[in-house]
């Protein structure tokens, strides 16, 4: 097994042990204060829907990191030691480098120490088990992630149940899916948590709205659609559209909020959308002249639209904070 890289930012450590019950994740539960109740109440009144059309998701990932930043610094200064998150990359997919090195940069920008752990694609399926099985008895690892995808000859869904689900902080394991599913805590993956937060932080009424999900991938879609769909989080009516969905135009255009992940550029029209309507968009393209785009006809579409999210600057800043905050709650 040949170990291409290893990068690690270390930062003062204290005696505290690791407490990883789940208790600590992002699903609100008796005896802890939800990262959805006080912090987010708290600043609820930061954007004013009224008056704002275009969410700024860089700007409140800034202000989450920043916040994140601070409660490290509580946690260093009263005797605990900073979180430790470790990534695996396999490989040299040019985006998942950069994805993976965004996130080391990120964490180190927040006070925690991170440590990569890069591998060449030839690397065994066995290989790899064993680096998993390494960082999941390592105590100074708060949680990991393996950077996905993988290579061919390895199975993907193999190598992600092997991580312990309370160092899960990517929220893929079966069990925080699950638990996540039935309002248990658990720790929710990071892009369907952006998402939800952007939703909470600019006011957005989702109870009793009309909710339309375009795409059901275990990423994003199905989480999505269960998160909607619970009362402590969007208490919405929620439909789930897809590729062999009938009538997913007209579909559309009931949602009084519509989330497009599909994977496709400018899929969603502006025949699509009713007035007035919620739009985000999770969607990473090229379009034609290879210019970023997502999922949605963004310049037909604005206009119509109350609140919508642009591409790239909107979902996407999210999804790298909302891992910093599930490791965060590894730690407590």
């Amino acid at each position: 097994m040949e170990q291409s890289h290893v990068h690690t930012a270390p930062l003062p450590c204290g005696e505290q042990g690791l407490q990883k019950k789940h208790q600590c994740a992002s699903v609100p539960c008796e005896g802890r204060t939800s990262q959805f109740d006080a912090r987010t109440e708290a600043r609820r009144g930061s954007f004013n829907k009224k008056t704002m059309q275009i969410i700024d998701g860089k700007a409140t990932a800034a202000q989450i990191k920043a916040e994140i930043k601070a409660e490290v610094e509580a946690i260093v200064a009263q005797g605990g030691r900073a979180p430790h998150l470790a990534a695996v990359l396999v490989g040299h997919d040019g985006g998942s480098e950069t994805y993976v090195r965004n996130k080391v940069l990120a964490c180190e920008a927040c006070g925690f120490q991170s440590t990569l752990l890069a591998f060449e694609d030839t690397i065994t399926e066995e290989e790899l088990l064993a680096v998993v099985d390494k960082l999941n008895k390592d105590e100074a690892i708060d949680g990991f992630i393996v950077q996905l995808p993988l290579p061919r000859h390895i199975d993907e869904q193999k190598v992600t149940e092997a991580i312990l689900p309370e160092k899960d902080v990517d929220g893929f394991h079966p069990v925080n899916v699950g638990r996540m599913s039935i309002g248990l805590p658990a720790f929710i993956s990071a892009t369907p948590l952006g998402i939800l937060t952007l939703l909470q932080r600019y006011n957005i009424e989702t109870r009793g709205k009309k909710v339309a999900i375009l795409g059901r991938s275990n990423i994003v879609g199905k989480p999505m659609s269960m998160l909607m769909m619970q009362k402590q989080y969007g208490d919405s009516t929620v439909t789930v559209l897809h590729s062999h969905s009938q009538n997913l135009a007209e579909e559309c255009r009931q949602a009084d909020i519509l989330i497009a992940a599909i994977g496709s550029p400018a899929f969603v029209t502006a025949d699509m959308v009713k007035p007035g309507a919620v739009v985000i968009d999770v969607g990473i393209n090229r379009d034609e002249n290879g210019k970023l785009c997502g999922d949605v006809d963004y310049a037909a579409i604005e206009p119509k639209a109350s609140v919508i999210t642009p591409v790239p600057g909107g979902v996407g800043p999210m999804t790298i904070t909302m891992l910093l905050e599930n490791t965060v709650r590894a730690v407590e």
